[in-house]
């Protein structure tokens, strides 16, 4: 065993025993959409007077942190989302009605003097009464008749008082707490406490009131949340005027239930915010969901995962079986390291990291794909040193291949929303794990093996020493796949067009979340078909909901604005029907964030294809790289094109799934060109359409085994994942499908045509981008590691 091989081990081994502790020793950090709850995105708003800039958001967060403490809900998280947002996640809140109304009100928060009863407006007709009011109450009056620094509202009793100008606002409250007397028989009763500014002018308020009549409408405070008088207590008889009360010792007593005592120490502590929100986005997702997802995952990359390993070690043999442990030791440290880092593990991110489990082995298959050739173009060299070759030689497709899947990681973390950002992150990090488990665990694996004389001797077992079957195949046929190459882009035009007239004609599902609304999906205790809860719903009020099936029985509604109380009196009349209806998910889009959503999920396809042209132009010749790009958007349209063909709804997953398929496409196309440009840098004087007939069926063998890889869970998630995954894992499979194709018959014949017309001359003789074996003057390989130099 050499040095390297010994430091490689080592990593592997101090890597594994870290993240199987960290494994057994910390919990994942799932998303709301897995364990259940509610998350609710709210935009703060600007005022006559605030800007809802960074800091005023970052105070209003704050106000609302209170508020949702006070809710008794377990565990929330509030944090700031750019500028002027605030996300607010609240687990196992599955009716988020209260929780909405409290979080969504605008609660400015004032103090103010009682001077007196409101004076009758002069032309109001005796006999006119208040809205709401008693009978015997005094008129009500209007803010013209009023102090015009003052209100004029209702007290709790409906009679109207006559108000001063706010002597104190929200901002001034330290603390509100209710609580109950059972020695002095007072009941329940909240205590204030104010910051030191505020208490002395709370001090100089009651005092000022201290000095009227007990009994007195001036003996009072009135405390206002939203123009609404939610409390307007007498200050009491103990007090002397001018005296005051005290910040620490104020209580506001009264005839108060234990839900109303809370219910106005949380109005008044969380009181103020700086500036209005408005909730722009909702969504509810039911425990059972959430499970049902992880356990079909579990399943899928299981099944998945095992049919990968049984396919790698079939073709590679003993070398697959040791790729296939290194492939179970790629996803403990992938988990360790998600669970490590704290990332939020959602229901996208599950699915990008089952499905970096099948995209992990691309590595492998490169560097055993180039060892089965060094081995066929020189028999008697040692199994090791074709192996080392192997590794050397294919590390410059590996990086260019795992960089553009880098690229739409990134694309879908800074460009994607809500869950969609979880997947960027779970890709990028199985990204970075498949690389350290290629290169360093089955790396050692693999050199340990070949260092043995069984191996070496056996070379039947090994699996790298004999070329595949598919491969000998292809070059004893030698098709002349390019020769003709426009037929080919013929074709590629022809399935666009396909494509494209489903687009026009079919039109495109843009789920809820690109055009605002509302799809809710419930579960009924009895079995309701979609017909009779249409009409249900239509009896009810609701004549535009859309109806449809949804996983085994439910029934999906979507509707335009509903809000929560709609969706409450919708649930009620489905459960007429149905009987006991239990809503498994709900979503809420406003209009604002499904046009903003949609035009991010614009850019982010345009960004997309701009960063993947600029870096393949920068490893390659600018005809590869807009031949990749071109084979990219083809990709791209057939996906959309036959999502729209089926009737398949677009949304922010699909979205994830089409950036993936950007990576995917690209990472084919690059594994091609890197082959046709160091077999066009050795052979300048061949054809370029020999060249890269060559390079196809070079690489087939590795394009088709990696994409089989990816099918293999893929196929698992579509058949075990249920309507969560489906669609993603659908668009993915379709998305491989034809990235593959586009690879070969798109991207290849569209720089074959570009070249034609290209002024760049050809790679020069042993010169790459990236690493690779050097050549020396002569052309001569590289000396073998393993062989000392001596000759006899």
């Amino acid at each position: 065993m050499t040095r390297a091989t010994a430091v490689r081990a080592v990593l592997a081994v101090a890597a594994l025993l870290v993240s199987v502790y960290i494994s057994l020793t910390m919990s994942p950090r799932l998303g709301l959409d897995l364990q259940g709850g509610t998350r609710i995105v709210l935009q703060a708003r600007d005022t006559a007077t605030v800007e809802a800039d960074r800091e005023t958001t970052d105070r209003t967060l704050e106000v609302l942190r209170q508020r949702i403490d006070s809710l008794g809900v377990s565990e929330p998280t509030l944090t700031r989302s750019g500028e002027d947002r605030i996300i607010v996640e609240l687990p196992d809140v599955q009716d988020p009605r209260q929780a909405a109304e409290v979080i969504g009100r605008t609660a400015q928060l004032t103090f103010h003097a009682v001077e007196g009863p409101a004076v009758e407006k002069p032309d109001e007709k005796p006999d006119e009464k208040p809205s709401g009011s008693d009978p015997t109450a005094a008129p009500s009056p209007t803010a013209d008749t009023a102090d015009p620094d003052g209100l004029t509202l209702s007290d709790e009793q409906g009679r109207a008082l006559a108000l001063g100008p706010a002597r104190l606002s929200g901002a001034g409250v330290e603390d509100a707490t209710a609580g109950f007397d059972a020695q002095g028989g007072a009941g329940w009763s909240v205590s204030l406490e104010f910051r030191k500014d505020a208490g002395q002018d709370w001090k100089r308020l009651t005092g000022e009131a201290a000095c009227h009549p007990a009994g007195d409408d001036r003996r009072r405070v009135a405390i206002v949340l939203d123009e609404k008088v939610i409390s307007s207590p007498q200050v009491d008889p103990s007090v002397g005027c001018k005296v005051g009360l005290p910040s620490g010792a104020t209580q506001i007593t009264g005839s108060f239930s234990a839900d109303e005592a809370r219910d106005l120490a949380l109005l008044i502590k969380g009181g103020a915010l700086p500036v209005p929100v408005e909730i722009v986005e909702q969504r509810t997702v039911g425990p059972t969901l959430g499970a049902a997802a992880i356990d079909a995952s579990a399943r899928a990359a299981l099944i998945g995962a095992a049919a990968t390993a049984l396919f790698i070690t079939i073709v590679y043999r003993l070398f697959g079986a040791l790729a296939a442990v290194a492939l179970g030791a790629y996803g403990v440290i992938s988990y360790a390291a998600l669970v490590a880092l704290g990332v939020t593990l959602t229901l996208p991110g599950l699915a990008g990291f089952v499905l970096a489990i099948g995209m992990a082995v691309d590595a492998n298959v490169l560097v055993f794909e180039r060892a089965r050739e060094e081995c066929a173009e020189r028999p008697k060299r040692s199994l090791r040193s074709a192996l080392t070759t192997g590794f050397t030689k294919a590390w410059s497709a590996v990086a260019d291949s795992n960089a553009t899947t880098l690229i739409a990681a990134g694309l879908l973390f800074f460009l994607g929303s809500g869950p969609v950002k979880g997947f960027g992150v779970t890709l990028a990090i199985g990204v970075i794990a498949s690389m350290f488990s290629a290169l360093v665990i089955a790396r050692a694996l693999t050199e340990i093996a070949a260092s043995t004389r069984f191996v070496s001797d056996y070379r039947n077992v090994n699996g790298i020493a004999r070329p595949g079957a598919v491969r000998t195949w292809l070059v004893r046929k030698d098709p002349q796949l390019f020769r003709k190459p426009v037929r080919w882009l013929v074709v590629s035009v022809a399935l666009v067009a396909v494509a494209v007239a489903g687009i026009v004609v079919r039109g495109v599902d843009l789920g809820v979340e690109f055009t605002g609304g509302r799809l809710v999906e419930y579960s009924t205790s009895r079995p309701v078909d979609v017909e009779t809860a249409r009409d249900t719903l239509a009896a009810a009020g609701f004549g535009d909901a859309e109806v449809t099936t949804a996983g085994d029985g439910d029934l999906s509604v979507r509707t335009g604005k509903l809000d929560n109380d709609g969706e409450h009196a919708l649930r009620t009349a489905l459960a007429e029907e149905g009987g006991e209806t239990t809503k498994v998910r709900d979503e809420l889009i406003g209009p604002s964030l499904g046009d903003e959503l949609r035009r991010n999920a614009l850019i982010a396809l345009g960004v997309a294809v701009a960063v993947q042209l600029a870096y393949l132009a920068v490893r390659f010749r600018w005809t590869f790289a807009v031949a990749s790009v071109g084979a990219m958007v083809h990709d791209v349209i057939l996906v959309v094109g036959a999502f729209a063909w089926l009737g398949r709804p677009v949304d922010g997953i699909f979205l994830a799934a089409l950036l993936t398929v950007i990576g995917y496409s690209v990472n084919d196309s690059v594994v091609v060109f890197d082959r046709v440009r160091e077999l066009w840098g050795a052979n300048r004087r061949t054809p370029l359409d020999t060249i890269a007939r060559r390079a196809v069926l070079q690489t087939v063998p590795r394009t088709v085994n990696t994409g089989m890889g990816a099918l293999f869970i893929l196929a698992a998630l579509a058949v075990l994942g249920g309507d969560s995954l489906a669609d993603f894992a659908l668009a993915l499979l379709i998305g491989i499908c034809v990235g593959t194709w586009s690879s070969v018959f798109t991207a290849v014949p569209g720089a074959i045509v570009l070249e034609r017309n290209a002024k760049t001359p050809p790679p020069a003789p042993g010169k790459r981008k990236g690493k690779g074996p050097a050549r020396g003057r002569q052309g001569t390989s590289r000396r073998d590691p393993l062989d000392n130099g001596a000759r006899v």
